[in-house]
């Protein structure tokens, strides 16, 4: 059997090392850190890119230095994307405001995810668009493939050794592999996001009240974006625009800046967005990115963590292909570090989504912070992933400045 893609070129079919489904934020550095090491790599997506999809943008510290250490950070750069070098923080008028260790970058996705396809390509990782994946094939009790169909409607299978859901929270490899959370939160806030021209800001503004969360942060082409958090019961109430324009009321130094420039495109929104860790791999299966693990945009970790799950699972997989380690060795160690490495951040971005009213000690680490720069710059820090937050928070427990919950 062959396959031709949507340009015409015929596939034969290969039985490959991996599938990744998901071309985005975890599935193409997955599929390109995995061909530069001499596996065999197919990867699907629904979509052909450049394609826009929901986002927070920002790439905190974290992401930052992975994009580094792969060689592609100055082609972030290079694509017009300005950096976020410095960070603002208004909680309850308790401001702070510092410039972060590692200047960070807020793409916008056609741009960040084609850049990361293409990389993937240049590294040898075959990559099919337009290609929905729609079950997985099993043998002997273990996954051994994908079914699906192509742009043009046609039926396409492929076999591999190990298959990789990378397909985000409405991940189809977790539907079929019966991947269940083993943590679920349900969703616990709303989102709201659009594009502002000559709406200057100078690095990110992060604003919380309770109730409200407001972020702004520069992108490409000279534009701001600006999203708000919300209670889930407020967006239900009408539109994206509706209940972006009724969370700007309550901040009106940011509404009369939004007044004097100008709005490009469509506000974009969600309100069922759930906080949950999914079981992370089985027989011939694993999940990485929002498809294993997924918490409130409200803490912008999105795209770092997705980041950190194509290098760990990497790394698992290239165990297992190399018979370095055993698959259920490999892949438990890379579910053990997922869960171990975000339950801080996991709890602390759920708290922040609750958008309950601050509390005195965080209040008072505030206050404690505002006078002194180090503390500020620690402070500042956990916002933009430079300093973990199990250290941050140990340190804060210890001082007694910061409660536990």
């Amino acid at each position: 059997m062959t396959y031709e893609d949507m340009q015409g070129k015929t596939y034969a079919n290969t039985t490959y090392d991996v599938i990744v489904v998901g071309a985005r934020c975890t599935g193409a550095p997955l599929a390109m850190l995995l061909a530069r090491a001499g596996h065999r790599v197919l990867v699907l997506d629904r979509a052909v890119f450049p394609s826009d999809t929901l986002s927070t943008h920002w790439v905190l510290a974290p992401g930052v230095r992975l994009l580094r250490e792969w060689g592609l950070l100055d082609a972030v750069v290079a694509s017009g994307c300005p950096p976020v070098d410095r960070v603002w923080l208004d909680a309850e008028g308790l401001v702070l405001s510092g410039a972060p260790e590692t200047v960070t970058y807020a793409p916008r996705r056609q741009v960040l995810d084609a850049l990361l396809v293409d990389a993937a390509r240049a590294a040898g990782a075959e990559v099919r668009e337009g290609v929905a994946v729609r079950d997985l094939l099993w043998s002997e009790g273990r996954v051994a493939g994908v079914a699906g169909r192509d742009a043009r409607g046609r039926q396409v299978r492929f076999e591999a050794r190990m298959v990789v859901g990378a397909d985000g929270r409405n991940s189809t490899v977790a539907r079929c592999a019966d991947a269940e959370p083993t943590v679920d939160l349900g969703a616990l806030a709303a989102t709201a996001y659009g594009y502002w021209a000559d709406v200057p800001v100078c690095g990110a503004e992060i604003r919380i009240r309770e109730g409200l969360g407001l972020s702004m942060w520069p992108t490409h082409d000279g534009l701001t974006t600006v999203a708000v958090t919300l209670p889930r019961s407020v967006y239900g109430r009408g539109g994206a625009r509706e209940t972006f324009a009724a969370a700007l009321a309550r901040v009106p130094e940011v509404r009369d800046r939004l007044t004097a420039g100008r709005a490009v495109g469509a506000v974009h929104g969600a309100q069922n967005l759930r906080n949950y860790f999914r079981r992370a791999w089985g027989p011939g299966w694993a999940l990485a990115g929002d498809a294993g693990h997924h918490k409130d945009p409200i803490g912008a970790r999105g795209i770092s963590d997705a980041f950190t799950d194509a290098a760990g699972l990497f790394r698992a997989l290239d165990d297992v292909l190399t018979s370095r380690l055993p698959e259920e060795r490999a892949l438990e160690r890379f579910r053990a570090r997922r869960d171990t490495g975000r339950a801080a951040a996991f709890a602390f971005v759920c708290r922040q989504a609750e958008l309950g009213p601050l509390d005195d000690p965080f209040l008072a680490r505030l206050r404690e912070a505002a006078g002194d720069s180090l503390a500020t710059r620690e402070l500042l820090g956990v916002f933009t992933g430079e300093r973990p937050l199990e250290e941050y928070l140990s340190a804060a427990r210890d001082s007694g400045t910061v409660s536990a919950g």
